[in-house]
């Protein structure tokens, strides 16, 4: 129970019920240290779906590594699916440090991080015994906020500089507050600094959800929130671009209650978002009891002051 939502809970949601969570999970990669991961997940219930969780590149110390995003994390864990969280090597509390020439990003690494953790999940639920054997390897989706959209991205098949960097594991996404399209789009300064970013969102081709604040109006480019939908626009799996009124890059508070990266905590907002996108997973992953339909239903209705949602029809998932 949460006093505090209001025109959010029209949305429809299932109940909490008790997770249980592992941290560290400790996974060798070669030629580096441990990669340390948290992994939550409900307490019962076997063919748990998974969520591969990427956290941004945000000001905080401890939230861009395995101890942050719970408000979103938790709430998915507590509704059926098992998230897991990397502490990616551009993370400062945790990660690979400065003196590599890679360094401060990481970018390649990060996509290197999500990919292992999917070659090691066999490890993951020998660390995590009370999951062992309840996770279903043939339902993984991948979820990103920020930063982590940028890799989330790269995981579904965006190209950069035309290397293919996606995994066949993972069928599907959720981009929050991802960059948009880099190169000409980005401010001089921008496109020398991040030339990362120049991806090509057109080769995603598994279904999609595009996760913007209207008042996220990002300084890498004069284009302002729109830039943050680029990836709805032109990737043929995405179906459905989330925009939150009211908010910009934290989407009400997804990355930490009074974080840094939470520029405005709105708890309707936050719970929009969580809901939101748990029901547009539920669906992906099969098991959706209508909360997807009936809460569109809502924001076309008593919470229209919520949210907009467009849609569009994938145009092809192979």
């Amino acid at each position: 129970m949460n006093r505090l939502i209001d025109l959010a809970q029209k949305l429809p949601t299932p109940e909490a019920t008790p997770t249980v969570a592992y941290t560290p999970i400790r996974l060798t990669l070669p030629n580096r240290p441990v990669l340390e991961l948290r992994l939550t997940a409900p307490t019962s219930g076997r063919d748990l779906p998974i969520v591969l969780f990427s956290h941004g590149f945000g000001p905080s110390r401890y939230i861009p590594s395995k101890d942050g995003y719970a408000p979103i994390v938790q709430f998915w864990a507590e509704r059926g699916f098992a998230v897991i969280q990397p502490t990616h090597a551009s993370s400062r509390v945790g990660g690979l440090g400065s003196e590599r020439p890679e360094a401060p990003f990481y970018w390649r690494e990060r996509v290197a991080e999500m990919r292992a953790t999917l070659d090691q999940l066999g490890e993951v639920e020998r660390q995590a015994p009370a999951v062992a054997g309840r996770l279903n390897h043939d339902r993984i989706a991948v979820a990103g906020h920020s930063f982590g959209g940028h890799t989330s991205a790269l995981l579904l098949g965006a190209r950069l500089n035309g290397e293919n960097f996606s995994d066949p594991r993972i069928g599907a996404g959720v981009l929050l507050a991802a960059p948009g399209r880099g190169g000409d789009n980005l401010t001089p300064e921008s496109a020398a600094r991040y030339p990362f970013f120049d991806v090509d969102y057109t080769q995603i081709r598994k279904p999609l959800l595009v996760v913007c604040g209207a008042q996220d109006n990002p300084h890498f480019t004069d284009r302002g929130p729109e830039w943050h939908a680029d990836a709805f626009n032109d990737a043929p799996g995405a179906n459905a671009l989330l925009t939150l009124a009211g908010v910009g890059h934290g989407l009400g508070g997804i990355a930490g209650l009074d974080a840094k990266e939470t520029e405005a905590e709105i708890p309707d907002a936050l719970e929009t978002t969580r809901r939101l996108t748990f029901a547009w997973l539920s669906r992906h992953f099969g098991f959706d009891d209508g909360e997807w339909v009936q809460g569109l239903s809502a924001l076309r209705g008593s919470a229209a002051s919520l949210a907009v949602v467009a849609e569009k029809e994938i145009i092809s998932t192979k």
